[in-house]
């Protein structure tokens, strides 16, 4: 058996202390770099409702081993916060995550510096934002997405052009009049307007994730692929979920559709695409783009599915011809 390469060593120090006097408390955070490289860029990852800046290891674990920075805020609405519906900051709390992710760009060097070692290693212009489900509408903001009011015109443009490239995971599509009652109730801003979101961005999404959220089918987390003029790729996970495979933890009891094969799929496109967008390899995103290939469903015979690969059985890529 040939011997495994040994993992790049990381480092990560938690809770990172952002003063944030109007949030009702303050921002805290967690960040994740490898002890050596230079020259590293940064990927400011939002969780999903109710998780925490320690979410997301299978993904953060691959990220620093290929030489990001990782960058994790903990939302109000971690469930170690308890605050419920009938808090009077939950009305606004999805405005706070955003103003959240502008705080942690605001003060990104403080963060680096709570890292022994670290200052002077980052290159802070090589910025990525990363989010899952709720952290994907949260960053698709930073990105151009805007929020429709009740007349159906876009809310306030949180444009953050700091941000170089962005990573939709899992992340609700517009409202159409197809939102549950509890959502329509209680998630207004969960009516988007993708039109104006131009960052270069990876949308991945799972073919069996179906929300309780709306009324429509899978597609609905493929909205932004199709109605943005930044979303460059799709990234369809097969059998994927809500946690495509397993991406929260490594032994996550949510997780209704465990699969290895899926997180590797997540972890690999992700990864190239950022490398590839941020300029730290301009074939990294073909490379991956020619191993997973496209929906082979109605290719002519099996030999087009061997010619995708064999992580054609895992995903497939749909790229946007003007932009690929």
């Amino acid at each position: 058996m040939a011997p495994t390469a040994p993992r790049p060593q990381v480092i990560s120090v938690r809770p990172v202390t952002l003063p944030a006097p109007s949030r009702g408390q303050d921002l805290e955070v967690r960040i994740t770099a490898p002890t050596t490289g230079t020259d590293l860029p940064v990927i400011v990852f939002a969780h999903g409702f109710g998780q925490s800046m320690t979410g997301g290891d299978p993904l953060v674990d691959h990220w620093t081993a290929n030489g990001f920075v990782v960058v994790q805020p903990t939302f109000l609405d971690a469930k170690a916060y308890g605050l419920t519906l009938e808090d009077p900051r939950y009305p606004t709390i999805w405005q706070t995550r955003v103003d959240d992710l502008e705080r942690v760009l605001d003060d990104l060097d403080q963060v680096i510096d709570a890292v022994p070692g670290l200052s002077g290693r980052v290159d802070t212009a090589r910025l990525a934002a990363v989010g899952h489900s709720w952290g994907g509408q949260s960053v698709g903001m930073l990105l151009g997405a805007r929020v429709l009011d009740a007349d159906g015109r876009p809310g306030e443009d949180r444009t953050d052009h700091r941000v170089r490239a962005g990573v939709l995971l899992s992340t609700t599509g517009i409202a159409r009049g197809d939102l549950a009652p509890f959502a329509q109730e209680h998630f207004a801003f969960m009516s988007p307007d993708f039109s104006q979101l131009h960052t270069p961005s990876l949308v991945v999404a799972g073919d069996h994730d179906q929300s309780q959220l709306s009324t429509r089918g899978p597609d609905w987390f493929t909205d932004v692929y199709h109605l943005s003029p930044g979303a460059r790729h799709l990234v369809t996970v097969h059998g994927g979920e809500h946690l495509l495979g397993g991406i929260q933890d490594y032994e996550s009891t949510a997780t209704t559709d465990e699969s290895p094969e899926r997180v590797d799929l997540v972890r690999h496109t992700t990864t190239a695409f950022l490398r590839t967008e941020l300029g730290l390899d301009p074939d990294a995103w073909s490379a991956i783009a020619d191993a997973v290939g496209p929906d082979t469903a109605d290719a002519a015979g099996p030999a087009a599915s061997v010619a995708a690969g064999p992580a054609a059985a895992v995903g497939h890529i749909e790229s946007k011809e003007h932009q690929s």
